[in-house]
C-alpha cells in the first residue's frame, strides 16, 4: 500500500501498523526519542502495535536529536 511519510510516498505491506513503519526507517525499536503523527493526530508510543495504517495515509515522523 502506499502511504506518506514526511512528504514522501513510501510502500508498506497491506496492514502495517505505525510500529513497523517506525521499524522500517531504522529507528529504535523502543520509540525512544521518536514521535509519531498520523492525520495530524499524536499517535501514542503505546498504541503504535495497534495502529494499523491504511492507503493514503499521511504520517509525520519525528526524531529527537542531541546538539550542543
Amino acid at each position: 500500500m502506499l502511504v506518506t511519510v514526511n512528504g514522501e510516498d513510501r510502500v508498506l505491506a497491506d496492514g502495517a501498523t505505525v510500529a513497523a513503519l517506525v521499524e522500517s526507517m531504522g529507528l529504535a525499536p523502543d520509540g525512544r526519542g521518536v514521535a509519531v503523527a498520523l492525520a495530524g493526530e499524536v499517535v501514542p508510543r503505546s498504541a503504535w502495535a495497534g495502529t494499523e495504517l491504511r492507503p493514503g495515509a499521511v504520517v509525520e515522523v519525528l526524531v529527537a536529536v542531541q546538539g550542543g
